[in-house]
Parts: structure tokens; C-alpha cells; sequence
């Protein structure tokens, strides 16, 4: 299993391809390198794409974070240790909040974004915020989250239950210190200093990010385009795992493409 060390700690991570841009994808709240496994294997004929659990989460040692540029700092240790001079970085919820503010802090470092189901403002509903720690009001919040982060016609129960059990796997304060960190983030007057390529997805029935976030994104950030995926909600990689793939695929094609 492969790990790199970052700020003393191992931070786990799965890579595919051997060749080409690296592509960096980083999860959300509370998850882990899983939610993009499906999208590592697809790119690995195109690129070498990696998922790393950040601090904390999955298999990764050490202590979340509670702020986005500290996840950041996080982000361009892991690329030091893995000798990546510049990267695609795919991200998803606070994933996308990191990217964003990887590209604006270290845009040497940075050859591309794709944010998916994010904004460049996260604000968190409070319930979520104190229920998540709250061993009373635990359950209650892990289900309020998993209610709010799919497309209701993909909730089935086996969806629900796999998505519960995910959530339940972090720990609480882990998981809370991401949502602390959604919520105190807001790059908004900074979005016109990303200048790399820019792929912004989103859910057609995304609730905790709703479109109008990524129509933002996309007004702001000047090479930039969005695609919305229809029957997705927050989960899109997930729920419309095909229609995503063949998204970031064409983008990684063009990227090649212009660098030849």
C-alpha cells in the first residue's frame, strides 16, 4: 500500500497510469480516496491519477485539518513527496475548496481544476456543524447529510446505507473540523486570479451546492466551462459516475492535446 509522508505523518493514497499530467483528486467531507477510485482506474490509460485520504481519514495517519489552507499546505506537501512539479487537482465539495485555493496560492504548481460539486463559498447549516460531534444528535446529523448530498431518486437503501456507513467511519471530529472548514471559506473576490483550465461540474439536483454555485464559478474564473450533470445531486461522481468520467476524460484529452 502506498503512502507519503506528510509533516511527519503517512498519508495514504492509490495511483494508476505511469505516464502523462498528473491528476490529483481530493475528496470531501468526512470521505475518503474512495469516492474517486472508479475515476483513477478510468484515467489510467490517459494520465497518472492519484486519490490521497487527506489527514485523518481513511488510511491516512496524523490530524484533520480545520481550515482550508491548512488542507492546502497538506496538498503541496503530498505533491512534493510524490515529485510532482504541476498537477490537474480534482475536487470535490471541500476537495473543490482546496483546489481552489491551490490555484490561487501556488498557480505554478497547479496545470489545471476540475471542481465538482463545490463553490467558492461553503457555508454549513448549523445542525450540521454542532450535531456532527454531538453523540446524542450523531445519528440524526449522519442521515441529514446523506439525505442532502444525493439526488432523491438515488437514494435507494442499500445507497443509504453504504453512504452512512462511509460518514460513520470518520471520525466525528475529523469530520467536523471539514465542515468548520467549508464554512469559514469563501475565496470569492479571488476567483479571477485562477488562470489554468478550469472543468467545474455539478448535479442538476445538487442541494448542498446547487447549481448557481458553479454558474458563479464559471462566471468568475476566466478559462473556465461547466457542465451540469443531469440526475445527480452533491454525489455526482457517484450517482452519475459514467457521465462525469467521460467529462474529466475529454478534459484530460484536451489538456494532452495542447501540450503537445
Amino acid at each position: 500500500m502506498p503512502f507519503a509522508t506528510v509533516d511527519g505523518k503517512q498519508v495514504y493514497y492509490v495511483q494508476q497510469g505511469a505516464q502523462g499530467l498528473p491528476v490529483v483528486f481530493v475528496h470531501g467531507s468526512g470521505a475518503s480516496h474512495l469516492i474517486w477510485w472508479p475515476h483513477v482506474r478510468a484515467l489510467a490509460d490517459l494520465a497518472r491519477p492519484v486519490a490521497l485520504d487527506l489527514p485523518g481519514h481513511g488510511k491516512s495517519e496524523g490530524p484533520g485539518r480545520v481550515t482550508v489552507d491548512a488542507y492546502c499546505d497538506v496538498l503541496l506537501d503530498f505533491l512534493d513527496a510524490l515529485a510532482f512539479d504541476r498537477a490537474l487537482i480534482v475536487g470535490h465539495s471541500l476537495g473543490g475548496a482546496i483546489a481552489q485555493t491551490f490555484a490561487v496560492t501556488h498557480p505554478d504548481r497547479t496545470a489545471a481544476l476540475g471542481l465538482v460539486g463545490t463553490g467558492a463559498r461553503l457555508r454549513v447549516l448549523p445542525a450540521i456543524l454542532e450535531g456532527i460531534v454531538s453523540p446524542s444528535d450523531f445519528d440524526e446529523t449522519v442521515r441529514l447529510i446523506v439525505e442532502n448530498t444525493y439526488a432523491a431518486d438515488n437514494l435507494d437503501a442499500a445507497t443509504r446505507r453504504r453512504a452512512e456507513e462511509d460518514l460513520r467511519a470518520c471520525p466525528p471530529q475529523v469530520a467536523r473540523g471539514d465542515f468548520a472548514a467549508c464554512n469559514g471559506f469563501d475565496i470569492m473576490p479571488r476567483l479571477g486570479e485562477i488562470h489554468a483550465p478550469t472543468l467545474i461540474v455539478c448535479g442538476s439536483e445538487d442541494k448542498m451546492t446547487p447549481v448557481k454555485y458553479s454558474e458563479f464559478l464559471a462566471s468568475k474564473i476566466p478559462n473556465s466551462r461547466l457542465v451540469v450533470v443531469e440526475r445527480a445531486g452533491h454525489s455526482v461522481m457517484i450517482e452519475q459516475a459514467a457521465e462525469l468520467g467521460q467529462a474529466l476524460a475529454g478534459f484530460v484529452r484536451e489538456l494532452r492535446e495542447s501540450r503537445e
